[in-house]
C-alpha cells in the first residue's frame, strides 16, 4: 500500500503563528511521549514509522513548505512539489503519476490519501491499513474512513450509510454526504449512523490513471508536471468523491480530532505555556504560546489564548478564536519567521527609507553542519554579524573561519555563502533598493561543490 499525505496550501487560523509560509502542521505546540515540542507533521510522520507505512509514504506539498518539511522531517520523507499552488485534485493527480512512473507501482496497488495533520491515537494509522484489504476484496471505486461521531458537529462533513446497520467491524456502503449540518440536522445524520468524514480514502492506483487519460491528461511523471497548469483547479472532492459510483467506508471509532483552530488545539497541548511569560492562577484555562524573547504577563484573565510571534500578537477568548481568520484575511505582509532546510530566521526589523531605500534586519540561525546556497545578489549588500558559533565563509572564491564578534561585507553581485561549524547565529541586514526574498542567484547547494570551486580557483 502506497501512502500520500496532502501538505498543501497555508492558513490564517492560527494566526500569528501560521502564514503563508508555516502553515498549521508546522507549529511545535504539541507535547510527545519524551515531553519534548512537536508539531503536527513530526507527529503524524513518528505515527507513521510505528505502523512501518513511512517507507511507502510521500508527501505532496508546495514550493514554500519543501525546506519547512526536510527541516522537521530531517529529510526522510519523499516530496511531490506542485510547480504552482492548485487544489487537491491536481496535487493527488501528480503524485500518483510519480507513483505509476517512478516507483514501478502496479496498476491494481492500493493508494491511501490523508491529510498531514490528523490528531489521532497511532491505532488510526492501522485502519488505514484496512483499506487495502476493503478495496482489494470489493468492487469499488473509493474506499474511505469515517471517524464515529462523539456529539452533533456542525462543523465536519458527515459520510452517511446505506442504512443504519452499522457493524464497524465490517465494511459500509456510502449513500452520500452531507456538508457542515446544524446541530439538529447532525442530531438526526447521527441516528442514521451517519460517520465524520476525516478526509482520508483509499483507491486503485489504475483507477485514477485512467481518469486522467479519460480527462487526456498525461500520465507519466515529467511530463504532468511540465503541464501542471492544465489540470482544473479543484478539490479531489468535487472531481472524484462526489462522482464515484461505487463507494465503500470503514469506520473508526477511537480518538480523532481537527487542531484547525486555537481553542481545539489547546486542548491538546501538555503545557499552558509556551516561550517567556507568567500565567496568574487566577487565570483559568487561558494558554499563553510566545516565539519572541519580550516577556508577556497574563493577570486575572480566564478562557483565553494569548499568542505571540514576530508577526503579531494575538488575544482572544477561546470560544471566539475561530473567527480569526475573517479578521486578518486581508493581512499580506512577508512572514517574519520561517524554517528553513539549514535552520530558521526571524525578521528583527524591516523600514523604507524616502522611498528609494530599504534595510531589513534578520537573525538568522543555521543547524551545525548545515549551509547556506553559494549565491549572490542583484539589488542589495549585506552585512553579517556572527553572534553565536563559529563557521566558514566562502566569499568570492575565498574560504575564511568566522566565529562570533566577527563582521562581513557582502557587496552587490558578490558570491557568498557559510557553514556552521557549530550551531552558529548571526545578524543579517539587507540594504538596497529593494528587498525580495527572490532576489536571490544561486550557484551552488552543496558545501562540498562550493569548497571544491574555490580551491579550483586559487
Amino acid at each position: 500500500m502506497k501512502i500520500i499525505l496532502l501538505s498543501g496550501g497555508s492558513g490564517k487560523r492560527l494566526w500569528p503563528l501560521s502564514n503563508d509560509a508555516r502553515s498549521k502542521q508546522f507549529l511545535k505546540v504539541l507535547e510527545n511521549k519524551n515531553h519534548n515540542l512537536e508539531s503536527m507533521v513530526q507527529r503524524v510522520w513518528s505515527q507513521l514509522k510505528q505502523t512501518r507505512l513511512n517507507n511507502s509514504t510521500v508527501i505532496a506539498t508546495s514550493k514554500s513548505q519543501v525546506e519547512m518539511i526536510q527541516s522537521q522531517l530531517n529529510g526522510e520523507a519523499d516530496l511531490i512539489v506542485e510547480p504552482t499552488r492548485r487544489d487537491t485534485f491536481p496535487a493527488i493527480a501528480l503524485a500518483v503519476s510519480y507513483l505509476y512512473t517512478n516507483t514501478g507501482a502496479r496498476l491494481d496497488e492500493v493508494v491511501g490519501v490523508l491529510p498531514v495533520d490528523p490528531y489521532v491515537e497511532t491505532s488510526f494509522f492501522d485502519r488505514v491499513k484496512d483499506l487495502e484489504m476493503a478495496i482489494q476484496k470489493s468492487e469499488s471505486d473509493l474506499a474511505l474512513i469515517g471517524v464515529k461521531p462523539t456529539y452533533p458537529s456542525e462543523k465536519y462533513g458527515y459520510i452517511v450509510p446505506e442504512d443504519d446497520s452499522i457493524d464497524s467491524s465490517q465494511v459500509i456502503k456510502v449513500s452520500r454526504f452531507t456538508e457542515k449540518p446544524n446541530e439538529n440536522r447532525a442530531r438526526e445524520l447521527l441516528k442514521q449512523g451517519a460517520m465524520w468524514n476525516c478526509g482520508v480514502f483509499a483507491f486503485r492506483l489504475g483507477y485514477l490513471i485512467n481518469l486522467l487519460e479519460e480527462k487526456h491528461l498525461p500520465i507519466h511523471y515529467e511530463e504532468l508536471l511540465k503541464q501542471y497548469a492544465r489540470l482544473p483547479k479543484i478539490s479531489f472532492d468535487y472531481e472524484v468523491v462526489e462522482k464515484a459510483k461505487n463507494i465503500i467506508a470503514l469506520q473508526y471509532n477511537g480518538y480523532w480530532k481537527d487542531l484547525g483552530t486555537w481553542n481545539t488545539l489547546t486542548e491538546e497541548m501538555g503545557t499552558n505555556k509556551i516561550g517567556n511569560g507568567i500565567i496568574s492562577e487566577d487565570s483559568i484555562n487561558t494558554h499563553l504560546i510566545n516565539e519572541i524573547d519580550i516577556p508577556v504577563t497574563i493577570l486575572g484573565v480566564s478562557n483565553a489564548v494569548i499568542a505571540v510571534s514576530p508577526d503579531g500578537i494575538l488575544v482572544s477568548d477561546k470560544e471566539k478564536s475561530p473567527k480569526i481568520k475573517e479578521l486578518v484575511s486581508t493581512f499580506n505582509d512577508r512572514p517574519m519567521y520561517e524554517e528553513r532546510r539549514w535552520g530558521w530566521y526571524r525578521v528583527l526589523d524591516h523600514v523604507k527609507y524616502n522611498g528609494t531605500q530599504e534595510v531589513l534586519t534578520k537573525k538568522i540561525g543555521i543547524k551545525a553542519g548545515s549551509n547556506l546556497s553559494y549565491q549572490y545578489h542583484l539589488a542589495r549588500k549585506e552585512t553579517w554579524t556572527v553572534v553565536k558559533g563559529e563557521g566558514v565563509v566562502a566569499l568570492n572564491g575565498s574560504l575564511q573561519v568566522v566565529k562570533a564578534g566577527d563582521v562581513l561585507q557582502v557587496e552587490i553581485g558578490d558570491k557568498h555563502a557559510i557553514k556552521a561549524t557549530t550551531e552558529l547565529e548571526m545578524i543579517e541586514v539587507q540594504s538596497g533598493t529593494e528587498i525580495l526574498e527572490e532576489d536571490i542567484v544561486r550557484i551552488f547547494m552543496d558545501w562540498d561543490e562550493i569548497e571544491d570551486y574555490c580551491y579550483s580557483i586559487k
